[in-house]
């Protein structure tokens, strides 16, 4: 099994987790974090002063597949969150061991 797991703007979660539904992966953790790559944040002006925002607000989503649907799991999420520009984001795909349903007990695949 895999996990994927992706910082993505937060103004692309619906079009994710749409793209997501329709290739019928159901199940997902978003999490609201800050953070910075590239673009070392960003500066805004207000009231005649500057502030430059280091931490920009994005959304974490981590789901867990099949070994066999991770690519296209990861396909789905780049192109849906994609906007072109500086900041998109990033996916970082990692083994998972074993899952298990905690009210079930069943464990691995059976488990997702």
């Amino acid at each position: 099994m895999k996990k994927v797991e992706c910082i993505i703007r937060p103004i692309k979660i619906d079009e994710v987790k749409e793209a997501l539904e329709e290739i019928g992966i159901t199940g997902l953790t978003v999490t609201d974090v800050r953070g910075y790559g590239r673009q070392r944040g960003r500066t805004e002006k207000y009231r005649g002063n500057t502030y430059t925002i280091n931490f920009l607000p994005k959304l974490k989503l981590e789901v867990v597949v099949p070994d066999d649907r991770a690519e296209e799991v990861v396909q789905v999420i780049a192109e849906a969150a994609r906007t072109g520009e500086i900041g998109d984001g990033k996916i970082f795909v990692s083994e998972v061991e074993e899952v298990i349903r905690i009210r079930t007990g069943e464990r691995g695949e059976s488990a997702l």
